[in-house]
Protein backbone atom coordinates (compact mmCIF):
# COMPACT_ATOMS: atom_id res chain seq x y z
CA UNK A 1 0.00 0.00 0.00
CA UNK A 2 0.87 3.81 -0.71
CA UNK A 3 2.24 5.33 2.46
CA UNK A 4 2.11 9.35 1.42
CA UNK A 5 -0.36 10.62 -1.30
CA UNK A 6 -0.51 14.12 -2.71
CA UNK A 7 -4.21 14.84 -4.03
CA UNK A 8 -3.85 17.38 -6.68
CA UNK A 9 -7.54 18.80 -6.52
CA UNK A 10 -9.63 20.92 -3.69
CA UNK A 11 -13.26 20.75 -2.27
CA UNK A 12 -15.52 17.81 -1.67
CA UNK A 13 -13.13 15.36 -3.60
CA UNK A 14 -10.07 16.17 -1.82
CA UNK A 15 -11.89 15.59 1.66
CA UNK A 16 -13.20 12.49 -0.03
CA UNK A 17 -9.84 11.32 -0.70
CA UNK A 18 -8.26 12.10 2.60
CA UNK A 19 -10.77 10.70 4.88
CA UNK A 20 -10.77 7.08 2.84
CA UNK A 21 -6.84 7.56 3.44
CA UNK A 22 -7.09 8.78 7.37
CA UNK A 23 -9.09 5.22 7.44
CA UNK A 24 -6.43 3.61 6.05
CA UNK A 25 -3.12 5.31 7.59
CA UNK A 26 -1.73 6.93 4.07
CA UNK A 27 -0.15 10.21 4.97
CA UNK A 28 -1.83 13.03 2.96
CA UNK A 29 -0.91 16.44 1.41
CA UNK A 30 -3.42 19.09 0.58
CA UNK A 31 -2.61 21.73 -2.00
CA UNK A 32 -4.52 25.32 -2.38
CA UNK A 33 -4.57 28.46 -3.40
CA UNK A 34 -5.00 31.63 -1.07
CA UNK A 35 -8.28 31.98 -1.74
CA UNK A 36 -8.98 28.31 -0.79
CA UNK A 37 -7.25 28.72 2.50
CA UNK A 38 -10.04 28.31 4.60
CA UNK A 39 -11.58 25.50 2.81
CA UNK A 40 -12.10 22.00 4.69
CA UNK A 41 -9.31 19.94 2.77
CA UNK A 42 -7.16 22.48 4.13
CA UNK A 43 -7.17 21.59 7.58
CA UNK A 44 -8.22 17.99 6.79
CA UNK A 45 -4.57 16.90 5.17
CA UNK A 46 -1.70 16.06 7.30
CA UNK A 47 0.16 18.65 5.51
CA UNK A 48 -1.01 21.20 3.46
CA UNK A 49 1.11 23.18 0.90
CA UNK A 50 -0.13 26.75 -0.46
CA UNK A 51 0.13 26.95 -4.22
CA UNK A 52 1.95 29.99 -5.79
CA UNK A 53 0.07 31.98 -8.69
CA UNK A 54 -2.17 34.82 -9.04
CA UNK A 55 -4.97 33.25 -10.66
CA UNK A 56 -6.53 30.31 -8.84
CA UNK A 57 -7.71 27.20 -11.53
CA UNK A 58 -4.12 27.92 -13.15
CA UNK A 59 -2.45 27.09 -9.90
CA UNK A 60 -4.51 24.10 -9.39
CA UNK A 61 -2.96 23.52 -13.35
CA UNK A 62 0.45 24.22 -12.80
CA UNK A 63 1.98 20.85 -13.37
CA UNK A 64 5.75 21.76 -12.79
CA UNK A 65 4.52 23.18 -9.54
CA UNK A 66 2.49 20.15 -8.33
CA UNK A 67 5.25 17.86 -9.16
CA UNK A 68 7.95 19.57 -7.54
CA UNK A 69 5.52 20.05 -3.88
CA UNK A 70 4.99 16.00 -4.46
CA UNK A 71 8.96 15.69 -4.51
CA UNK A 72 9.21 18.28 -1.55
CA UNK A 73 7.19 16.26 0.59
CA UNK A 74 8.35 12.60 -0.36
CA UNK A 75 5.03 11.01 -1.43
CA UNK A 76 4.54 7.99 -3.27
CA UNK A 77 1.23 8.55 -5.10
CA UNK A 78 -0.62 11.35 -6.44
CA UNK A 79 -4.49 11.31 -6.52
CA UNK A 80 -6.15 13.54 -9.27
CA UNK A 81 -9.34 13.17 -8.26
CA UNK A 82 -11.56 14.90 -11.22
CA UNK A 83 -11.92 17.65 -13.02
CA UNK A 84 -7.98 20.03 -13.30
CA UNK A 85 -5.10 17.34 -14.76
CA UNK A 86 -7.22 14.17 -13.78
CA UNK A 87 -7.57 13.61 -17.69
CA UNK A 88 -4.47 14.52 -18.85
CA UNK A 89 -2.27 11.95 -20.42
CA UNK A 90 0.99 14.38 -20.13
CA UNK A 91 0.59 14.94 -16.86
CA UNK A 92 0.52 11.08 -16.29
CA UNK A 93 3.62 10.60 -17.72
CA UNK A 94 5.38 13.45 -16.03
CA UNK A 95 4.06 12.24 -12.38
CA UNK A 96 5.56 8.40 -13.68
CA UNK A 97 8.89 10.07 -14.99
CA UNK A 98 9.27 11.70 -11.36
CA UNK A 99 8.78 8.39 -9.12
CA UNK A 100 5.07 9.06 -8.28
CA UNK A 101 2.70 6.66 -8.92
CA UNK A 102 -0.58 7.94 -10.50
CA UNK A 103 -3.58 6.66 -9.27
CA UNK A 104 -5.48 6.35 -12.56
CA UNK A 105 -5.06 4.61 -15.80
CA UNK A 106 -2.10 5.06 -17.39
CA UNK A 107 -1.17 7.73 -20.08
CA UNK A 108 -1.74 5.18 -23.26
CA UNK A 109 -5.29 4.60 -21.90
CA UNK A 110 -6.23 8.15 -21.40
CA UNK A 111 -5.35 9.05 -24.88
CA UNK A 112 -7.49 5.84 -26.58
CA UNK A 113 -10.04 6.01 -24.26
CA UNK A 114 -10.22 9.62 -23.43
CA UNK A 115 -10.11 10.87 -27.10
CA UNK A 116 -14.53 10.63 -28.44
CA UNK A 117 -13.26 9.80 -32.38
CA UNK A 118 -10.39 7.50 -31.31
CA UNK A 119 -12.77 5.65 -27.94
CA UNK A 120 -15.69 5.07 -30.18
CA UNK A 121 -13.78 3.99 -33.77
CA UNK A 122 -12.07 1.59 -31.05
CA UNK A 123 -15.63 0.49 -29.30
CA UNK A 124 -17.07 -0.41 -32.89
CA UNK A 125 -14.10 -2.36 -33.56
CA UNK A 126 -14.80 -4.85 -30.46
CA UNK A 127 -18.20 -5.07 -30.86
CA UNK A 128 -19.54 -2.88 -28.49
CA UNK A 129 -22.24 -0.30 -30.69
CA UNK A 130 -21.98 3.18 -31.71
CA UNK A 131 -24.29 5.87 -32.65
CA UNK A 132 -24.49 6.21 -37.12
CA UNK A 133 -21.49 8.41 -37.86
CA UNK A 134 -20.47 10.44 -40.84
CA UNK A 135 -17.26 8.85 -41.30
CA UNK A 136 -15.27 6.41 -39.43
CA UNK A 137 -12.25 8.92 -38.11
CA UNK A 138 -15.63 11.52 -37.94
CA UNK A 139 -12.79 14.06 -37.79
CA UNK A 140 -12.73 17.23 -39.59
CA UNK A 141 -8.85 17.73 -41.30
CA UNK A 142 -7.92 21.06 -43.07
CA UNK A 143 -9.39 21.43 -46.37
CA UNK A 144 -11.86 18.02 -45.69
CA UNK A 145 -14.83 19.97 -44.66
CA UNK A 146 -16.78 19.47 -48.01
CA UNK A 147 -16.01 15.44 -47.73
CA UNK A 148 -17.57 15.77 -43.82
CA UNK A 149 -20.47 18.10 -45.10
CA UNK A 150 -21.76 15.45 -47.95
CA UNK A 151 -21.33 12.27 -45.21
CA UNK A 152 -22.64 13.72 -42.27
CA UNK A 153 -25.74 14.92 -44.55
CA UNK A 154 -26.02 11.30 -45.72
CA UNK A 155 -26.35 10.17 -41.89
CA UNK A 156 -29.67 11.91 -41.93
CA UNK A 157 -30.95 14.46 -39.59
CA UNK A 158 -31.17 15.30 -36.76
CA UNK A 159 -27.64 15.00 -36.34
CA UNK A 160 -25.35 15.77 -33.29
CA UNK A 161 -22.21 17.82 -33.75
CA UNK A 162 -19.52 16.96 -31.01
CA UNK A 163 -16.24 17.98 -29.88
CA UNK A 164 -13.52 14.87 -29.71
CA UNK A 165 -11.64 16.53 -27.49
CA UNK A 166 -15.09 18.30 -25.14
CA UNK A 167 -17.26 17.79 -22.19
CA UNK A 168 -20.47 19.65 -20.58
CA UNK A 169 -22.25 20.39 -23.99
CA UNK A 170 -19.22 22.51 -24.94
CA UNK A 171 -18.76 22.57 -28.81
CA UNK A 172 -22.10 19.91 -29.35
CA UNK A 173 -23.95 21.35 -31.47
CA UNK A 174 -27.71 19.78 -32.81
CA UNK A 175 -28.47 20.05 -36.51
CA UNK A 176 -32.63 19.24 -37.86
CA UNK A 177 -31.73 20.09 -41.59
CA UNK A 178 -28.99 20.30 -44.22
CA UNK A 179 -29.22 24.24 -44.08
CA UNK A 180 -27.60 24.69 -40.90
CA UNK A 181 -25.10 22.18 -40.83
CA UNK A 182 -22.22 23.92 -42.68
CA UNK A 183 -22.34 26.89 -39.53
CA UNK A 184 -23.37 24.52 -36.94
CA UNK A 185 -20.28 22.50 -38.02
CA UNK A 186 -17.98 25.89 -37.86
CA UNK A 187 -19.38 26.85 -34.65
CA UNK A 188 -18.97 23.61 -32.80
CA UNK A 189 -15.15 23.32 -34.07
CA UNK A 190 -14.64 26.90 -33.12
CA UNK A 191 -15.67 26.21 -29.54
CA UNK A 192 -13.57 23.22 -28.99
CA UNK A 193 -10.73 24.79 -30.18
CA UNK A 194 -11.43 27.60 -27.57
CA UNK A 195 -12.33 25.38 -24.60
CA UNK A 196 -10.18 22.31 -25.34
CA UNK A 197 -7.20 23.42 -27.44
CA UNK A 198 -8.32 20.49 -30.57
CA UNK A 199 -11.29 21.72 -33.38
CA UNK A 200 -11.93 17.84 -34.20
CA UNK A 201 -15.46 17.52 -34.76
CA UNK A 202 -17.25 14.78 -35.48
CA UNK A 203 -21.04 13.94 -36.35
CA UNK A 204 -23.62 11.46 -35.73
CA UNK A 205 -27.17 10.64 -35.84
CA UNK A 206 -28.93 11.68 -32.33
CA UNK A 207 -31.07 9.59 -30.59
CA UNK A 208 -33.87 12.23 -29.39
CA UNK A 209 -34.39 12.05 -25.55
CA UNK A 210 -32.23 9.61 -24.93
CA UNK A 211 -31.72 8.18 -21.02
CA UNK A 212 -27.47 8.66 -19.65
CA UNK A 213 -26.45 4.97 -18.43
CA UNK A 214 -22.73 4.50 -17.24
CA UNK A 215 -21.60 1.61 -15.76
CA UNK A 216 -18.38 1.58 -12.81
CA UNK A 217 -15.77 -0.15 -14.12
CA UNK A 218 -12.43 -1.49 -12.25
CA UNK A 219 -9.41 -3.03 -14.19
CA UNK A 220 -5.86 -3.78 -13.28
CA UNK A 221 -4.16 -3.02 -16.67
CA UNK A 222 -3.85 -6.52 -17.16
CA UNK A 223 -6.79 -7.36 -18.84
CA UNK A 224 -9.23 -8.41 -15.39
CA UNK A 225 -11.84 -6.44 -15.21
CA UNK A 226 -14.99 -5.61 -13.17
CA UNK A 227 -18.15 -3.82 -13.55
CA UNK A 228 -19.75 -2.32 -10.37
CA UNK A 229 -23.10 -1.80 -11.82
CA UNK A 230 -24.68 0.82 -13.51
CA UNK A 231 -26.24 4.56 -12.81
CA UNK A 232 -28.71 7.22 -14.23
CA UNK A 233 -27.31 10.07 -14.94
CA UNK A 234 -30.24 11.11 -17.20
CA UNK A 235 -31.34 14.43 -15.26
CA UNK A 236 -29.08 16.92 -16.96
CA UNK A 237 -29.14 20.85 -17.65
CA UNK A 238 -27.10 22.17 -19.70
CA UNK A 239 -25.26 18.61 -20.54
CA UNK A 240 -24.65 18.46 -17.29
CA UNK A 241 -25.72 16.40 -14.91
CA UNK A 242 -27.28 17.39 -11.37
CA UNK A 243 -29.10 14.02 -10.07
CA UNK A 244 -27.98 10.37 -10.54
CA UNK A 245 -28.92 7.34 -9.00
CA UNK A 246 -28.54 3.67 -8.70
CA UNK A 247 -29.62 1.02 -9.94
CA UNK A 248 -31.33 2.76 -13.05
CA UNK A 249 -35.14 2.44 -12.75
CA UNK A 250 -37.31 0.73 -14.93
CA UNK A 251 -34.25 -0.73 -16.44
CA UNK A 252 -35.11 -4.57 -17.34
CA UNK A 253 -32.70 -6.94 -16.41
CA UNK A 254 -31.73 -8.35 -19.36
CA UNK A 255 -30.68 -4.91 -20.84
CA UNK A 256 -28.86 -3.66 -17.72
CA UNK A 257 -26.40 -7.17 -18.46
CA UNK A 258 -26.05 -6.16 -21.87
CA UNK A 259 -25.00 -2.70 -21.19
CA UNK A 260 -22.49 -3.83 -18.21
CA UNK A 261 -21.19 -6.42 -20.14
CA UNK A 262 -20.04 -3.87 -23.39
CA UNK A 263 -18.71 -1.77 -20.85
CA UNK A 264 -17.26 -4.80 -19.32
CA UNK A 265 -15.90 -5.62 -22.89
CA UNK A 266 -14.32 -2.37 -23.92
CA UNK A 267 -12.57 -2.13 -20.73
CA UNK A 268 -10.64 -5.10 -21.36
CA UNK A 269 -9.85 -4.40 -24.64
CA UNK A 270 -8.36 -1.35 -23.60
CA UNK A 271 -6.45 -3.31 -20.68
CA UNK A 272 -7.81 -0.57 -18.85
CA UNK A 273 -6.20 0.20 -15.05
CA UNK A 274 -7.98 1.32 -12.52
CA UNK A 275 -11.48 3.62 -11.84
CA UNK A 276 -13.24 4.38 -15.29
CA UNK A 277 -16.73 5.38 -16.00
CA UNK A 278 -18.15 4.06 -19.89
CA UNK A 279 -21.17 5.84 -20.69
CA UNK A 280 -24.19 5.08 -22.70
CA UNK A 281 -27.16 6.36 -24.62
CA UNK A 282 -30.36 4.52 -24.26
CA UNK A 283 -33.08 4.85 -26.75
CA UNK A 284 -36.94 5.10 -26.20
CA UNK A 285 -36.45 1.68 -28.43
CA UNK A 286 -33.97 -0.73 -25.64
CA UNK A 287 -31.04 0.41 -28.34
CA UNK A 288 -28.30 1.14 -26.77
CA UNK A 289 -24.58 3.13 -28.38
CA UNK A 290 -21.47 3.87 -26.76
CA UNK A 291 -20.94 7.85 -25.42
CA UNK A 292 -17.76 8.11 -24.31
CA UNK A 293 -15.68 6.84 -21.12
CA UNK A 294 -14.27 9.13 -18.48
CA UNK A 295 -10.61 7.55 -17.14
CA UNK A 296 -11.23 8.76 -13.85
CA UNK A 297 -13.52 8.52 -10.66
CA UNK A 298 -16.59 10.46 -11.37
CA UNK A 299 -18.49 12.79 -9.01
CA UNK A 300 -21.55 10.71 -8.91
CA UNK A 301 -18.93 7.77 -6.97
CA UNK A 302 -20.98 7.73 -3.79
CA UNK A 303 -24.22 6.08 -5.05
CA UNK A 304 -22.67 2.86 -6.25
CA UNK A 305 -20.77 2.92 -3.24
CA UNK A 306 -23.90 2.48 -1.45
CA UNK A 307 -25.41 0.41 -3.43
CA UNK A 308 -22.69 -2.28 -3.31
CA UNK A 309 -20.98 -1.86 -0.59
CA UNK A 310 -17.38 -0.67 -1.39
CA UNK A 311 -14.92 2.15 -1.47
CA UNK A 312 -13.92 3.19 -4.35
CA UNK A 313 -11.42 5.32 -2.99
CA UNK A 314 -9.79 2.68 -1.55
CA UNK A 315 -9.97 0.42 -4.61
CA UNK A 316 -8.25 3.02 -6.65
CA UNK A 317 -5.39 2.75 -4.18
CA UNK A 318 -5.14 -0.60 -3.67
CA UNK A 319 -4.93 -1.03 -7.67
CA UNK A 320 -2.65 1.82 -7.79
CA UNK A 321 -0.10 0.19 -5.50
CA UNK A 322 -0.33 -3.14 -7.69
CA UNK A 323 -2.72 -5.06 -5.27
CA UNK A 324 -5.13 -5.69 -8.41
CA UNK A 325 -8.81 -5.33 -8.77
CA UNK A 326 -10.14 -6.28 -4.87
CA UNK A 327 -13.11 -7.87 -5.66
CA UNK A 328 -14.36 -10.73 -8.20
CA UNK A 329 -17.54 -10.14 -10.15
CA UNK A 330 -19.35 -13.04 -8.85
CA UNK A 331 -19.05 -11.61 -4.83
CA UNK A 332 -20.70 -8.00 -6.64
CA UNK A 333 -24.27 -7.38 -6.19
CA UNK A 334 -26.55 -3.80 -6.07
CA UNK A 335 -29.04 -3.62 -2.90
CA UNK A 336 -31.46 -1.12 -2.02
CA UNK A 337 -31.16 2.08 -3.89
CA UNK A 338 -29.12 5.35 -3.85
CA UNK A 339 -29.89 8.88 -5.10
CA UNK A 340 -27.12 11.27 -5.11
CA UNK A 341 -27.96 15.45 -5.72
CA UNK A 342 -25.47 17.87 -6.74
CA UNK A 343 -25.33 21.00 -4.81
CA UNK A 344 -24.39 23.88 -6.47
CA UNK A 345 -24.36 27.79 -6.67
CA UNK A 346 -26.77 28.75 -8.98
CA UNK A 347 -30.16 30.30 -9.72
CA UNK A 348 -32.31 28.04 -11.47
CA UNK A 349 -34.87 29.89 -12.40
CA UNK A 350 -32.55 31.89 -14.19
CA UNK A 351 -31.01 29.49 -16.68
CA UNK A 352 -29.19 28.00 -13.67
CA UNK A 353 -27.05 30.88 -13.93
CA UNK A 354 -23.76 30.46 -11.76
CA UNK A 355 -24.19 32.08 -8.21
CA UNK A 356 -21.80 33.56 -6.12
CA UNK A 357 -21.06 35.01 -2.73
CA UNK A 358 -20.06 33.96 0.94
CA UNK A 359 -21.51 31.23 3.08
CA UNK A 360 -22.96 33.15 6.17
CA UNK A 361 -24.99 29.63 7.44
CA UNK A 362 -24.26 25.83 6.75
CA UNK A 363 -26.42 23.09 8.73
CA UNK A 364 -25.93 19.77 6.98
CA UNK A 365 -28.71 17.19 7.43
CA UNK A 366 -27.90 13.48 8.92
CA UNK A 367 -29.26 10.65 10.11
CA UNK A 368 -29.04 6.99 8.72
CA UNK A 369 -29.06 6.14 4.77
CA UNK A 370 -27.69 10.42 4.39
CA UNK A 371 -24.14 10.92 3.65
CA UNK A 372 -22.87 14.40 2.65
CA UNK A 373 -19.91 15.46 0.54
CA UNK A 374 -18.81 18.67 0.80
CA UNK A 375 -15.71 21.15 0.95
CA UNK A 376 -17.24 23.96 2.20
CA UNK A 377 -17.54 25.93 5.49
CA UNK A 378 -19.46 29.16 7.13
CA UNK A 379 -17.41 32.40 5.95
CA UNK A 380 -15.73 30.91 2.75
CA UNK A 381 -16.13 32.69 -0.47
CA UNK A 382 -17.89 31.26 -3.22
CA UNK A 383 -16.55 33.12 -6.24
CA UNK A 384 -16.79 32.35 -10.17
CA UNK A 385 -12.79 30.86 -10.21
CA UNK A 386 -13.73 27.37 -9.79
CA UNK A 387 -17.29 25.25 -10.66
CA UNK A 388 -20.36 26.01 -9.39
CA UNK A 389 -20.83 22.51 -7.53
CA UNK A 390 -20.26 23.22 -3.89
CA UNK A 391 -21.12 20.17 -2.63
CA UNK A 392 -23.05 16.58 -3.01
CA UNK A 393 -25.77 15.00 -0.97
CA UNK A 394 -26.65 11.14 -1.43
CA UNK A 395 -29.26 9.39 0.50
CA UNK A 396 -29.64 5.40 0.47
CA UNK A 397 -33.23 3.36 1.51
CA UNK A 398 -34.33 -0.12 0.46
CA UNK A 399 -36.52 1.17 -2.06
CA UNK A 400 -36.42 4.05 -4.98
CA UNK A 401 -39.32 5.92 -3.47
CA UNK A 402 -37.87 5.17 0.14
CA UNK A 403 -34.66 6.82 -0.89
CA UNK A 404 -36.58 9.87 -2.79
CA UNK A 405 -38.61 10.63 0.13
CA UNK A 406 -35.31 10.07 2.47
CA UNK A 407 -33.73 12.73 0.08
CA UNK A 408 -36.46 15.51 -0.03
CA UNK A 409 -35.97 15.18 3.49
CA UNK A 410 -32.65 15.48 3.58
CA UNK A 411 -32.31 18.62 1.37
CA UNK A 412 -35.26 20.39 3.25
CA UNK A 413 -32.87 20.06 6.47
CA UNK A 414 -30.22 21.21 4.39
CA UNK A 415 -29.66 24.91 5.01
CA UNK A 416 -27.07 26.86 2.61
CA UNK A 417 -27.52 31.15 3.40
CA UNK A 418 -25.64 33.58 1.75
CA UNK A 419 -25.20 31.74 -1.35
CA UNK A 420 -28.16 31.15 -4.17
CA UNK A 421 -28.30 28.03 -4.90
CA UNK A 422 -30.54 24.65 -6.29
CA UNK A 423 -31.83 22.75 -2.94
CA UNK A 424 -35.28 23.88 -3.75
CA UNK A 425 -35.20 22.96 -7.22
CA UNK A 426 -33.65 19.45 -6.36
CA UNK A 427 -36.88 19.45 -3.46
CA UNK A 428 -39.40 19.65 -5.87
CA UNK A 429 -37.27 17.30 -7.86
CA UNK A 430 -37.80 14.73 -5.64
CA UNK A 431 -41.51 15.20 -5.26
CA UNK A 432 -42.15 15.42 -9.16
CA UNK A 433 -44.79 12.43 -9.91
CA UNK A 434 -42.79 11.31 -13.43
CA UNK A 435 -40.00 11.72 -11.41
CA UNK A 436 -41.22 9.17 -9.24
CA UNK A 437 -42.65 6.83 -11.45
CA UNK A 438 -38.81 6.76 -13.02
CA UNK A 439 -39.95 8.18 -16.16
CA UNK A 440 -36.45 9.62 -16.99
CA UNK A 441 -34.59 10.84 -20.36
CA UNK A 442 -32.22 13.78 -20.72
CA UNK A 443 -35.14 16.26 -21.98
CA UNK A 444 -36.74 15.85 -18.53
CA UNK A 445 -35.89 19.41 -16.93
CA UNK A 446 -37.11 21.06 -19.66
CA UNK A 447 -40.32 18.92 -20.04
CA UNK A 448 -41.62 19.18 -16.73
CA UNK A 449 -40.18 22.97 -16.18
CA UNK A 450 -43.67 24.48 -15.15
CA UNK A 451 -43.84 21.73 -12.86
CA UNK A 452 -40.30 22.57 -11.38
CA UNK A 453 -40.32 26.19 -11.48
CA UNK A 454 -40.38 27.86 -7.86
CA UNK A 455 -43.73 28.52 -7.29
CA UNK A 456 -44.53 32.26 -5.28
CA UNK A 457 -43.40 33.29 -1.79
CA UNK A 458 -46.55 32.52 0.80
CA UNK A 459 -46.12 33.45 4.15
CA UNK A 460 -44.19 30.90 5.58
CA UNK A 461 -41.75 31.55 2.66
CA UNK A 462 -41.57 35.13 3.54
CA UNK A 463 -40.90 34.73 6.83
CA UNK A 464 -38.47 32.26 6.28
CA UNK A 465 -36.46 34.87 4.41
CA UNK A 466 -37.18 37.55 7.12
CA UNK A 467 -35.66 35.26 9.46
CA UNK A 468 -32.71 34.48 7.53
CA UNK A 469 -31.92 38.01 7.11
CA UNK A 470 -32.27 39.08 10.61
CA UNK A 471 -30.30 35.97 11.87
CA UNK A 472 -27.47 37.43 9.21
CA UNK A 473 -28.00 41.16 10.61
CA UNK A 474 -26.12 42.40 13.61
CA UNK A 475 -29.05 44.48 14.54
CA UNK A 476 -31.01 41.33 14.91
CA UNK A 477 -33.39 43.22 17.34
CA UNK A 478 -34.03 46.01 14.74
CA UNK A 479 -34.88 43.70 11.97
CA UNK A 480 -37.31 41.78 14.10
CA UNK A 481 -39.18 44.51 15.25
CA UNK A 482 -39.84 45.29 11.53
CA UNK A 483 -41.44 42.20 10.87
CA UNK A 484 -44.97 42.52 9.88
CA UNK A 485 -47.43 41.61 12.81
CA UNK A 486 -49.26 38.57 10.90
CA UNK A 487 -46.21 36.71 11.98
CA UNK A 488 -47.26 36.57 15.39
CA UNK A 489 -44.97 33.45 16.15
CA UNK A 490 -41.64 35.45 16.58
CA UNK A 491 -43.36 38.59 18.47
CA UNK A 492 -41.32 37.47 21.26
CA UNK A 493 -38.21 38.56 19.34
CA UNK A 494 -39.13 42.03 19.33
CA UNK A 495 -38.54 42.68 23.38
Amino acid sequence: MLKKILIANRGEIACRVIRTCKRLGIATVAIYHHEDRMAPHVGLADIAVQLKGDVPTASYLDQAQIIEICQAQGVDGLHPGYGFLSENADFVEKVIDAGIVFIGPDAASMRLMGDKIRSRVFAAAHGVPVAPSATQDGAIQDGDLDNFLAKAEAVGFPLLIKASAGGGGKGMKIVRSAAELRDQIATAASEAQRYFGDARVYAERLVELPRHIEVQVLGDGQGDVVHLFERECSLQRRYQKIVEESPAPNLPAGLRDRICDAAVTLAKAANYKNAGTIEFILGADGEFYFLEMNTRLQVEHPITEMVVGVDLVEAQLRIAAGEGVPFRQENLSQTGWAIECRINAEEPEKDFRPAIGRIALLRTPSGEGVRFDGGIVEGQAVTPAFDSMLAKLIAYAPTRHEAAARMERALTDLALVGVPNNIDYLTRIMGNAAFLAGNLHTGFLAQEATSLASPEPGQAEELAAILAAAFLDPDFKRIAREIPEPHASIGFWRN
